[in-house]
């Protein structure tokens, strides 16, 4: 493993919320110099799941994202407390937002969202062998649930039509494990 070539002088509360914490750090960068660097500290562990059936029909999630000004279709996805095991939380959001349940479970990632601003850990998992209830969404969520064949969601990828890095990255480890 490398060694740290940062030394951390000080760190200061610039904000927070219920789900964010924003810290300034003053620093000594790897060149010694002195400098400032901003970090965003995520409360909860990003979650994402690839539900897919025995004919390769997946589920994507639509919803408004307030940050980016635009509608966006994502892998079905929510946030998991840290201390808490992110397969059970996965599958919590799952049916929350799909109302599916999965009796196969397969991590299939780990991924840093944005490791150059930002602490947050996503997990990726491929549900399979499902079955369906009704959906429970969070009173912030206005969402449209669409079934569609996997390599459609494949091709929704490849043409930008999906742009979320998490969904991206997903999408892409799951054609490879399924032998797209």
């Amino acid at each position: 493993m490398e060694s740290n070539p940062w030394k951390t002088l000080k760190k200061e509360l610039v904000y927070e919320n219920p789900w964010i914490r924003v810290e300034n750090h003053q620093v000594l960068n790897p060149a010694g110099k002195e400098g400032l660097y901003g970090k965003v500290h995520f409360k909860n562990k990003a979650l994402a799941i690839i539900p897919i059936d025995e004919n390769h029909t997946t589920w994507l999630v639509g919803q408004y994202r307030y940050t980016l000004d635009e509608y966006a279709w994502e892998i079905p996805m929510g946030g998991g407390l840290i201390d808490q095991d992110p397969l059970e939380s996965a599958k919590r959001e799952l049916k929350e937002e799909t109302g599916i349940f999965a009796a196969k479970w397969t991590e299939i990632m780990k991924i840093h969202t944005s490791n150059s601003v930002t602490d947050e850990v996503g997990y990726i998992y491929l549900a399979e062998d499902l079955s369906f209830g009704a959906t429970e969404f969070d009173e912030t969520e206005v969402l449209k649930i669409i079934q569609l064949p996997f390599r459609e969601a494949l091709e929704w990828v490849m043409s930008g039509k999906i742009t979320d890095a998490i969904s991206v990255a997903g999408l892409l480890k799951a054609a490879r494990i399924l032998g797209y």
